[in-house]
Parts: C-alpha cells; sequence; structure tokens
C-alpha cells in the first residue's frame, strides 16, 4: 500500500484516503488501520466514500495513532487475534464525536475528552457514533509495558480511566499533551512522556483492582457461608447431591466446588464430615441412648451402614459404638 508522501520525519507515516476514488476509499483506511495498529476488521456504515486520514508517530516500541474518520465499526475478530504475533493494550483519547467500545460483557463510551484502555488478545468493538467526522488519539502500548507495573493477577478489562478521581485528570491531560506535541519533542522526549501515561494508569487500575479484590473477597465469603448454610439445613437429605444446594444458593455447581476448594474440601467430603459430627454429638446425647447406631446413621443421611462406620472410624479414630461408650 502506498504512503503519501510527505516531508515528515521518518518515525511518522501518513496515509488519507483523499484523492482516491471514493470506491476504494474504505479498502484503503482498513489497509491503513492494519499497518498502524495491528490486524483489525473495519466496517463501513455508508455504502460509498470514507474520507479518513491516519497519522501514525513512533515511540520506541509504542506508537501514537491520530486518526479522523466518519461512523463506522471497527472489530477485533478470533481470526484477527490469531494472526496477530504481539499483544497490546489501546490507550484512546477521545478528541471528536463519540464511541462505544464493547470487549467482554462490558462496555465503556467515550466523549471527547475522556481516555479508555482496552486490550488486544480478546475481541471487541468499537462503535463510532454517527456523525460527520470523527477523530481519536489512540496510544498503541505494548502489553508487557503496563502489565510489568500491575499486580500479577490483574485482569486488565475495559475501562474509562479518566474517571479515576484521584490521577483522572492527570492521565487526561498527559495524553491530550503527547497527542498535541508529539512530532515537536524528540522521541526520546515522548517515550519518557508516554512512560509517565503509562505509570498513572497503571496506579489507576492497581487501586481498581484492590478496591475489586476487596469486594470479590467480601462477595465469595458471604456466597460460601450461604452456601455452607444450605448444606446444614438439608444434611439429613438421603443423596443430597450438588445440583441441589446450587439451587438453592443461586449459583453454579461449578461454583459450589470452587468455594469448598477454598475452604479446602470437597463437596462429598464436606457432606460426609458434616454428617459424621451430627452422629458423634447424638452418640453422646444422654436422650438418644436407647436409639440404635444404624437409626441415627440413617438419620443423617447415610445409606451404608459399612461405609458410614469406615468414615466415621477414619475421622474419630474409633468405632460409633466405641464413641458412645465414652
Amino acid at each position: 500500500m502506498q504512503e503519501i508522501a510527505s516531508p515528515v520525519p521518518s518515525r511518522q507515516s501518513v496515509w488519507n484516503t483523499a484523492g482516491l476514488r471514493q470506491s476504494e476509499q474504505f479498502a484503503y483506511y482498513r489497509e491503513a488501520v492494519c499497518q498502524a495498529f495491528m490486524k483489525l476488521t473495519p466496517e463501513p456504515m455508508a455504502e460509498t466514500g470514507f474520507s479518513a486520514s491516519v497519522q501514525n508517530i513512533r515511540l520506541g516500541d509504542a506508537a501514537l495513532n491520530r486518526v479522523s474518520f466518519p461512523a463506522h465499526v471497527v472489530r477485533r475478530s478470533a481470526a484477527d487475534i490469531a494472526a496477530s504475533d504481539r499483544s497490546c493494550f489501546y490507550l484512546n483519547l477521545k478528541l471528536a464525536g463519540r464511541c462505544r467500545i464493547r470487549q467482554d460483557d462490558r462496555e465503556i463510551s467515550l466523549s471527547p475528552g475522556q481516555v479508555g484502555i482496552f486490550g488486544s488478545d480478546r475481541q471487541f468493538a468499537l462503535l463510532h457514533d454517527r456523525r460527520p467526522q470523527l477523530q481519536v488519539a489512540s496510544f498503541w502500548v505494548p502489553a508487557e509495558a503496563l502489565r510489568e507495573r500491575l499486580p500479577a493477577s490483574f485482569d486488565v478489562t475495559a475501562a474509562r480511566v479518566s474517571d479515576d478521581p484521584f490521577v483522572g485528570h492527570l492521565i487526561t491531560e498527559t495524553a491530550r499533551t503527547l497527542s498535541d506535541g508529539a512530532l515537536r519533542m524528540t522521541e526520546d522526549e515522548g517515550v519518557h512522556l508516554l512512560r509517565a501515561l503509562i505509570e498513572l494508569v497503571a496506579m489507576s487500575l492497581s487501586r481498581q483492582s484492590r478496591a475489586r479484590t476487596a469486594e470479590a473477597e467480601s462477595l465469595t465469603d458471604a456466597t460460601t457461608l450461604a452456601l455452607k448454610r444450605a448444606i446444614h439445613r438439608r444434611l439429613r437429605e438421603a443423596g443430597l447431591a450438588v445440583a441441589d444446594i446450587a439451587e438453592a444458593v443461586g449459583i453454579s455447581e461449578r461454583y459450589v466446588h470452587k468455594l469448598l476448594a477454598r475452604s479446602g474440601s470437597g463437596f462429598t467430603d464436606y457432606v460426609i464430615e458434616r454428617r459424621l459430627d451430627g452422629i458423634a454429638r447424638d452418640l453422646g446425647d444422654p436422650a438418644m441412648a436407647n436409639r440404635a447406631i444404624g437409626a441415627i446413621a440413617f438419620d443423617w443421611g447415610f445409606s451404608d451402614l459399612s461405609h458410614f462406620t469406615r468414615r466415621f472410624k477414619q475421622r474419630f479414630g474409633c468405632r460409633p459404638r466405641d464413641w458412645r461408650a465414652r
């Protein structure tokens, strides 16, 4: 694809659909976007004509892409991801118009002056609003440049980082300063300012991570408590199954297993151990002295007495009748 000749520094590339036949403009733009960013799938909203320009400015291993275009959609498909050999994050400063970013089960919107982040390793859709011309400054940041500044387990999802009450305004102003002045700076100066921008974004995401972790742990603890209470209420039911408890609590069977594993137990073992605890209490209760051990075991949901005896001895170190004799 031919770039437009321009007396600009070698670290800049420019594509413009002006001067092309209308029937060729969108295909030219699509190829420019793939070269400036990475493999993407733009989709036009109009049948003919697409007045757009792409300005790519190298910033070390990263890049700034200033793009002007009419309304359209840009997708990152599974095939696009498979065809890419690098991972990155996009930091988008909206300059004109509005864009909705859909990724996973999230949707964020960007209006002029707002900054959003999303990654290249997951499918996404950028829905650029219906206006004659829209503009965005998009920073292409290698994934490792941001991940090395974040907690190891942190999962970056689409987010509007300019909303951060502490550093959001700094993120916006730093992005705007770099977007406006990238070519007036040396490349080293631009790289240093981009690093400052990445540090601010990492700081914002790390704060969100701590808040989300605390919230998630609180919710997990509450759900685990509800799960165990549901099991305790139905311990005496023979044939009690994971599906019964999952339905009672309103969570998936897989999540039941995950929560109990977090507590160091599996579902079957947890149920059996709680039943054995109940049987042990009954065997020590004088009011139950005349009730047969087998009948007590059946009351607590056991249907196989030999299995019950074996598990009781494993848990308490003696047979049920010896426990009662004590």
